[in-house]
């Protein structure tokens, strides 16, 4: 029988309940807090709707990136090889420019030591027979001989 009058009780409870609009606060409470994590939800799915927008844009500037520094690269390797080839140019040319100025002094020097040779040799030819000439000839007509012959030798050794 107690438990008759625990139930008679419990319904008068749900009535007084009822009478006071507690059900209505309660499904007011409800409906808050279900709009509340409707409006939650909402939010995240804009925030993830940002994120994944956010991070095709910065794929979008890496993808940018590397290939511009892909560019850069190869711009600059272009540029080393057309620098390195201008160098083994300039070398080149430094070099056959010295060569043939080298070349060019040794022929000189050549040229200029055959002259010294040549003079060397008149004037020792002619210093000979100055001597040759002074001992068999004597008097004027051996200096008027002197003289003909050594204008004869400078003219044929110049």
């Amino acid at each position: 029988m107690d438990t008759f009058w625990v139930g008679v009780a419990f319904f008068i409870f749900l009535g007084i309940l009822a009478k006071f609009g507690v059900h209505k606060k309660i499904l007011g409470a409800l409906d808050s807090r279900g709009e509340l994590v409707a409006r939650e939800l909402a939010e995240a799915r804009r925030l993830r709707q940002d994120a994944e927008r956010l991070l095709a844009e910065y794929e979008a500037k890496r993808k940018a990136a590397e290939a511009e520094a892909a560019e850069i690269i190869a711009a600059a390797n272009e540029e080393a090889k057309r620098l390195s080839a201008e160098a083994e140019a300039k070398l080149s040319d430094f070099v056959a420019r010295r060569t043939k100025s080298a070349e060019d002094k040794i022929a000189q020097a050549e040229m200029q030591a055959a002259a010294d040779v040549r003079a060397a040799a008149a004037d020792a030819a002619a210093r000979a027979a100055e001597t040759i000439l002074r001992t068999q000839m004597a008097g004027q007509a051996g200096a008027a001989a002197f003289a003909s012959g050594l204008q004869e030798v400078k003219a044929k050794l110049n």
